[in-house]
């Protein structure tokens, strides 16, 4: 897409243009996109004025010396009250008249769009038009003393008398006065009338009514500062000095108070509850408990418990001691808490340097030369990595144990810890001391400013040393330094929108040049603007992302309501997040224990990248030694402008890590600017994803050739093994006829019968039906075509009913266990059956003669009875007897060791193979699959008949629908074939195999490691999960016509980390919040959802929860332990 993209269309321009002015004055609808009678506006401007009407009186009355200020306060928050109660009434009635019982809606939106039929000026639809009404009749009396209230405080503080006294000013009195009362009109309005949709949307319904609230709060707000200040600051100080003189007394247990509650406060409480949960539980019900998981939590036991409790024991020690025995002296060069701040001042650096050598890069500007250059493999990475493990295991010390007990002796040495009479003082050690657990760098850095501030300002009149105790310097310095930081963080994210309007040539719009100068023009306020948001924290909003710059609203960390993991876009790429997601966390465990991620705080994000995979990672809380994260998965179909970003992604940690071009000391990162920094590699247990064109291998005359010989060996030790596995369960060869039946579970039946006509249901070649049929329809397609994937699937064989298709000439046939939804063609085969006799539905099947084994153990693997029926000629089993592979079966069988049995004699495997009628069973089994899958000619089959066999979707034939009645038959065929296919593969990349031996340990191989099957299969999915430590996938590409293989491998491997501007993406989550909320653009070829190299706009949109986002998972709060 152009970079002229609209930013709406013109559909939503137009209702936007009618949405923006009813948001400005508060719900009036002056814009209706239809014709409306006159009195429709006139009611509405009636309406508004109301309050203006009612707060005029009562401020005449006080301006005539009738009554005072309260009174006429109260006289008007009356009338308002009454107004607004017989608005609702007025409501109601309308909607009694109109219908007998009518069900209150949730406000949608869409009725924006929705147009009224008015028949009189006081009609009913007049009234539900301009009063909506409430949901509740608990809001109708709440929101109407609430319009009283604020009619009367309005009143009070709009007095034209007041406002003079104020400013001595009859210009300024009448601007007040004015626009005061238009303040207030549109908060009642919003709150009696008609509530307008704000801007400020944080829940996608607002089912509580609870946007009503907003406008008359923020009015609130700025009426009751004239009250609030002097009332509570006179409570706060009364109620602080009173808990302070009468509940504790003494400095001494304060100083403990504060110490011991920091350090517990800090903890992770919710999981230390859990587990006190958990072992209370697990006494009363232990075998209940053991099924208790809720995902990756810490293991809080006795180890963890007894750290916890020596730490707040020698810190309770330490801060008691130094309190009591080292006095109180005034700050000097060589006082105690002088040396304190010595010792503070040098932890700080070499954290500090500690924290930055783990880096890649330095600042994030220049190349880091104590970083493992050009790193690939995690063997390579480990070694190089070792002394920066070691140095991450020195900061954790430093960190966890040094500096929180080296902050708690500078501050239980503070002076102004000597008297307890201040508020302040309660207030600010309260804080520092939690803030030296829950947030030991930040705690640091602030001690360490103040520590110099002291150092260089020894003057005991200043105003900083005179009227502010330390804990108030902490508190300050520390506000200071986060929004500090937050500003850095949006003028860097806005300098980038900025400079890449121009410099990007896809975002370069035609508006690009007059919206960059009126920047540079307005630098200052737009200065003022960064500097409001950052002393709000409230993200800075670019809108549609262009360099035009709003203020947002504040919000939450995780910028999105809901418990934290529950929505996401779940589908099949899910599970390869579900499965490195344990290990992924445990690597982020370390990492953010060493500091190798920098500083990570509450709202800081981070992106990882591996293949085609990409995680993104926020941090939601952070305390004493613990670190709580969401990991969200995004989609693995790259769209173009996801590819895009991916791309720019994949330089960005390909320059950092892999590239030999690092050999100058402190090179630059040469993408300095971007949102994106490389931090770290992690080694992470994952799929390693290998795609291969599978040309001149199975379209090989050679290969393919010797596929049906392998395919019989093959088959042969499948149905070996499971007739030796079946016969472990049997006491005795006397009960083998108790179960000559198989004993695949139901799941598994059911499985087989999806395998059994995947591909069928796709040839859209029907009599019955015609609905299915398209132009563009191939009944030779290959890959399942999408209107038929959505079919319900049958269940088992044997339990469908048969179906009767009759057509005037044709022959009807009865099949054996034929599904009721069939395949198209299959219904017309059963239509239109070429050359097959009909069937006599009296005749029933002839009981099998009973075989005679030479060897009475040979019953242990005999196959099941019903296996032996397969509609084939004589002649075919013949030349089946000539292609048994007699060896490879007698290799089999010497395999077997019969250890299950307790007596068997010692040359039963030398019984086994004379035993002529057991090889017979097994002769009989083979040719009945392959009589399902290749039929009865010995032709080479084809590259699409292997496919086809493969994905267990062969046209169908008698053969094929003898064997798919033989649900677990089906199933071990499918199985072997997929096996030979694999084998195949090997054989022509690795070369031939040798001996029986080797066969066999590459099957062993198969039916231990690995799984061979279909992406799309259910067992694929759980294959990933259990972590099988190989997957292996044929798959076909119409448009090239080419095959391809997939094969999947287990492995430690090395995901790329880089930490992201917190600000640019919060800046960009509020954009989208108010592009699809208010401005209702959901166009997915929206400007602001288009790729942007610098700033991962399609990327950042992605990993936003949903509906809003579309992340393919999304883990709910890992609790990551940091000792």
């Amino acid at each position: 897409m152009g970079p002229d993209v609209p930013l709406l269309n013109d559909y939503k321009q137009e209702f936007f243009l009618k949405r923006f002015p009813q948001t400005v004055l508060g719900g009036p609808r002056f814009k209706l996109g239809y014709c409306a009678p006159p009195y429709i506006y006139v009611n509405q401007i009636i309406l508004f004025l109301i309050p203006w009407v009612l707060g005029g009186v009562g401020t005449l009355l006080y301006q005539l010396g009738i009554m005072k200020d309260y009174y006429t306060a109260a006289l008007s928050g009356g009338l308002m009250f009454v107004t607004a109660l017989i608005l609702q009434m007025t409501n109601l009635y309308a909607k009694q008249k109109t219908v007998t019982v009518e069900r209150m809606q949730i406000q949608n939106t869409l009725t924006d769009e929705d147009e009224f039929e008015f028949s009189s000026c006081i009609g009913s639809e007049t009234v539900k038009f301009i009063i909506p009404g409430k949901k509740y009749i608990i809001n109708t009396i709440f929101h109407s003393l609430l319009a009283g209230v604020l009619c009367g405080l309005g009143t009070w503080y709009l007095l034209p008398n007041r406002i003079t006294l104020l400013y001595s000013n009859i210009g300024g009195t009448v601007m007040i006065f004015v626009f005061g009362w238009l303040t207030i009109c549109i908060g009642e309005y919003s709150l009696i009338i008609n509530t307008a949709t704000e801007t400020a949307t944080f829940q996608a319904l607002d089912t509580y009514e609870i946007t009503a609230l907003m406008r008359p709060f923020y009015i609130f707000v700025f009426i009751a500062v004239d009250l609030a200040h002097r009332l509570l600051v006179m409570f706060l100080i009364s109620a602080g000095t009173a808990i302070a003189s009468y509940f504790i007394p003494s400095t001494l247990g304060v100083i403990l108070f504060m110490t011991g509650f920091g350090f517990i406060l800090s903890l992770n409480l919710s999981e230390i509850g859990f587990a006190f949960k958990h072992t209370m539980v697990s006494h009363l019900a232990s075998s209940k408990s053991k099924n208790m998981h809720r995902g990756l939590r810490i293991q809080f036991g006795w180890r963890e418990f007894i750290f916890y409790l020596t730490v707040l024991t020698f810190a309770l020690i330490e801060a008691s001691l130094l309190h009591q025995f080292a006095g109180f002296s005034s700050f000097s060069k060589g006082s105690p808490q002088a040396i304190a701040s010595y010792i503070l001042i040098i932890l700080l650096i070499i954290m500090w340097i500690l924290r930055e050598i783990q880096r890649v890069y330095l600042f994030g500007v220049f190349r880091n030369p104590c970083y493992p250059k050009d790193v690939r493999t995690v063997t390579v990475f480990m070694e190089k990595q070792r002394r920066l493990m070691k140095v991450g295991v020195v900061r954790r010390i430093l960190l966890t144990l040094v500096s929180p007990f080296a902050m708690i002796a500078f501050l239980a040495l503070d002076r102004s810890l000597q008297n307890l009479h201040s508020v302040s003082v309660c207030i600010g050690f309260t804080r520092i001391f939690r803030m030296v657990w829950q947030n030991t760098e930040n705690a640091l850095m602030d001690i360490v400013v103040v520590s110099v501030a002291q150092m260089l300002v020894f003057n005991p009149d200043l105003w900083w040393n005179r009227s502010l105790d330390t804990g108030i310097r902490l508190l300050l310095v520390g506000i200071l330094r986060d929004r500090l930081l937050q500003f850095v963080s949006k003028l860097q994210f806005a300098i980038a929108i900025l400079l890449t309007s121009w410099t990007e040539k896809k975002q370069r719009r035609k508006s690009a040049a007059t919206l960059i100068t009126l920047n540079v023009v307005f630098f200052p306020i737009l200065l003022t603007f960064i500097a409001i948001s950052a002393l709000l924290s409230s993200p800075l909003l670019p809108l549609f992302t262009l360099p035009v710059f709003l203020i947002g609203f504040p919000r939450p960390v995780r910028s999105w309501p809901g418990p934290v993991g529950t929505t996401a876009c779940v589908c099949s790429d899910t599970v390869y997040y579900q499965q490195m997601v344990p290990s992924l966390a445990v690597a982020l465990q370390s990492a953010l224990a060493a500091g190798s991620l920098g500083l990570s705080l509450p709202g800081s994000h981070y992106l990882c990248r591996f293949q085609d995979r990409l995680m993104w990672i926020l941090v939601l809380e952070k305390g004493f030694t613990y670190c709580g994260v969401n990991i969200k998965g995004l989609e693995l179909q790259e769209t173009s402008c996801h590819a895009a970003e991916a791309h720019r992604v994949d330089e960005i940690f390909e320059m950092a890590f892999e590239h030999q071009e690092h050999t100058k000391i402190l090179s630059p990162n040469h993408h300095f600017g971007h949102i994106l920094t490389p931090c770290t590699v992690l080694p992470v247990r994952l799929y390693s994803d290998a795609r291969n064109v599978l040309s001149g291998i199975i379209d090989s005359h050679e290969n393919l050739k010797h596929l049906k010989d392998d395919f019989i060996k093959v088959l042969v030790w499948m149905l070996v093994q499971y007739c030796y596995k079946k016969s472990k369960t049997w006491e005795s060869p006397g009960s083998a006829n108790k179960s000559n039946k198989g004993s695949f579970s139901e799941n598994q039946r059911k499985a087989a019968v999806e395998r059994s006509r995947p591909l069928r249901e796709e040839d859209s070649f029907s009599v019955d039906t015609i609905e299915d049929w398209t132009d563009d329809s191939d009944i030779f397609d290959l890959e399942p075509s999408g209107r038929m994937k959505d079919r319900k699937e049958p269940g088992p064989l044997g339990d469908i009913p048969k179906v009767h298709v009759s057509i005037p000439g044709s022959v009807e046939t009865q099949g054996q266990g034929i599904p009721q939804e069939m395949s198209p063609e299959d219904k017309l085969y059963r239509a239109v059956v070429l050359g097959l006799p009909a069937v006599d539905k009296g005749k029933q099947r002839e009981a099998l003669p009973r075989v005679e084994f030479s060897c009475s153990y040979s019953e242990l693997l005999s196959i099941p009875e019903e296996w032996r029926t397969a509609p084939v000629p004589p002649s075919k089993v013949n030349e089946m007897r000539q292609r048994f592979p007699e060896e490879w079966y007698h290799f089999i069988l010497s395999q077997l060791d019969f250890f299950h049995l307790k007596e068997k004699p010692y040359n039963l495997p030398e019984a086994l193979m004379k035993d002529k009628a057991l090889k017979d069973l097994y002769i009989h089994g083979v040719l009945s699959c392959c009589f399902g899958l290749f039929g009865l000619d010995n032709t080479v089959p084809a590259p699409s008949h292997v496919f086809r066999a493969y994905t267990g979707g062969i046209p169908w034939s008698v053969g094929l629908d003898w064997l798919t009645g033989k649900p677990e038959l089906f199933q071990l065929a499918l199985k072997a074939f997929r096996y030979t296919f694999k084998l195949m593969v090997d054989k022509a990349s690795l070369g031939p195999i040798e001996n029986f031996k080797e066969l066999v340990n590459y099957l062993e191989e198969y039916e231990n490691d690995w799984y061979i099957g279909l992406v799309s299969d259910l067992e694929w999915q759980q294959a990933v999960l259990k972590e099988k430590p190989y997957l292996f996938s044929l798959g076909h590409d119409p448009n090239m016509g080419i095959y391809t293989g997939r094969v999947l491998t287990l492995q430690e491997l090395l995901v790329q980390v880089g930490k992201l501007n917190d600000e640019a993406v919060r800046g960009q989550w509020a954009n989208l919040s108010w592009e699809l909320l208010y401005a209702t653009n959901d166009d997915e070829e929206r400007y602001s959802i288009q790729a942007h190299p610098v700033l991962l706009r399609n990327l950042t949109v992605q990993a936003a929860d949903p509906p809003l986002g579309y992340p393919v998972y999304s883990s709910e709060l890992l609790h990551l332990p940091l000792f």
